[in-house]
């Protein structure tokens, strides 16, 4: 079972569920995530970045910030550098996609991490991808869609927690229903007026009430 941390803890979510994180923007969806992964690090389990957004590297430094010192491996899935024609930076703990339409290769690099993390004693693992809205800009919902089939599908068979930042307000009503189709759950984020965020959980068990983070 993983438990979330923060204003989840306690609440157990089964191995192999995919959840969706979903807000504005600015309202914390990312840190939240990386909030989520740390937690389970800090108890053995492994985690696992795709970003579509910032490169790896960046990437790398922001998530180690959260741990005094990493206690289950960590890998992280570049979809940036090489698109933006920067020459990868070659770190342990970092591997490079082509770019965030090349779904291909970032399917492999997470199935390349499962087994590796396996191969290490790790049995469990969390995945967080940042973020959806970005494949969005570069594919239609068919082709994403199908990605994520895929995606979310190598999550459950690796009995993984997977977790999926999209900023709903950039997407319209259809795409949004679409898109949850292929998640078991959601962390739904909303700004509460007072220059924070509120969340909730909701699909996998009873919806929680809004909470303060």
């Amino acid at each position: 079972m993983y438990d979330l941390g923060g204003v989840f803890a306690g609440r157990d979510i089964n191995p192999g569920t995919n959840l969706v994180v979903a807000g504005p923007p600015m309202t914390g969806k990312r840190r939240l995530t990386f909030d989520m992964l740390a937690h389970g690090n800090r108890s053995g389990d492994g985690s696992i970045l795709v970003t579509t957004k910032s490169a790896g590297k960046q990437v790398l430094s922001e998530y180690e910030s959260r741990l005094d010192e990493p206690d289950s491996p960590i890998g992280v899935v570049d979809c940036v550098s090489k698109q933006q024609g920067m020459a990868p930076q070659r770190t342990d703990g970092i591997e490079f996609a082509s770019s965030p339409v090349d779904m291909t290769g970032i399917g492999i690099k997470l199935s390349e991490y499962l087994q590796r993390f396996y191969d290490s004693g790790v049995r469990s693992n969390r995945i967080a991808f940042d973020s959806l809205s970005t494949l969005l800009m570069y594919s239609n919902l068919q082709t994403v869609f199908r990605f994520l089939h895929v995606f979310t599908g190598r999550v459950q068979s690796a009995e993984a927690l997977g977790l999926f930042v999209i900023d709903s307000s950039a997407h319209d009503a259809q795409t949004m229903s679409t898109l949850r189709q292929l998640f078991d759950g959601e962390i739904e984020v909303r700004e509460d007026g007072d220059d924070g965020s509120e969340i909730r959980l909701k699909g996998v068990g009873p919806t929680t009430e809004w909470r303060r983070v």
